[in-house]
């Protein structure tokens, strides 16, 4: 078979994945509350709301997101923790990134929706400085000081940036360390930005199809034993 019907076979493939991906009830995800955490990455005013780095697109998981909280804390989930760029004025990742999230603004901020909820002062709010959560943050302490906890619902954005490298790293440090450990990721809480070719040779930048990359990613987390469904109900 010649490459390019290959990658048709599994675009093909990868389409009929991604559509069949079932729905997870509550109860099955979380079957012991006491031991189940939810993280949410960067969802904040900078990437949903307003800033160079905002999207629409990525705007849309907020609403699915506090559901999610909402019915995981009536189940008795205590355990919520929101990683959130919160950058220095002269923060080094500038340099492939429009400026955003600077500490002390609105957009490093928590979207209000989930600054409304009750219960959002008992969340854990982990500042950090890269796309990879657990470098130089408090992330790796966190999860030492928790070790009973063997469930964890990942969720936020960019898909392929932040919350692949937050889900690889809850999912790979277990296995390293040889813990059992269960890692979901609730499509429907995740997704990542779209800039159409077209407009990315206007700008000068590197084009990002939405679809394609997403659902790429979510794949790839897939293969390296992510649990990945399509939403928790």
């Amino acid at each position: 078979m010649n490459s390019s019907l290959a990658n048709s076979s599994f675009l093909d493939f990868l389409e009929t994945w991604r559509s069949s991906l079932p729905s997870l009830p509550i109860a099955q995800a979380i079957t012991e509350p006491d031991r189940a955490a939810i993280i949410a990455i960067d969802v904040t005013n900078g990437f949903c709301k307003t800033g160079p780095l905002s999207s629409p697109r990525v705007a849309r998981i907020v609403d699915p997101i506090v559901r999610l909280f909402k019915q995981s804390w009536q189940v008795g989930v205590r355990h919520i923790v929101l990683p959130q760029d919160t950058h220095e004025a002269n923060a080094v990742e500038f340099a492939q990134w429009p400026v955003h999230c600077v500490r002390g603004t609105s957009e490093a901020e928590t979207v209000p929706e989930i600054m409304a909820l009750p219960f959002f002062d008992q969340m854990v709010i982990l500042p950090k400085n890269s796309i990879n959560p657990a470098l130089h943050s408090g992330l790796p302490g966190w999860l030492d000081a928790h070790p009973e906890l063997d469930t964890f619902i990942i969720t936020g954005d960019c898909t392929d940036l932040c919350t692949y490298q937050l889900a690889m790293y809850v999912r790979l440090e277990a296995n390293a360390a040889q813990k059992h450990r269960r890692v979901i990721v609730p499509v429907d809480c995740v997704d990542t930005y779209d800039m159409p070719v077209v407009q990315a040779r206007q700008l000068g930048i590197l084009p990002h199809p939405a679809d394609l990359i997403h659902t790429f990613f979510i794949y790839h987390m897939a293969l390296n034993g992510v649990e990945i469904c399509n939403s928790i109900n």
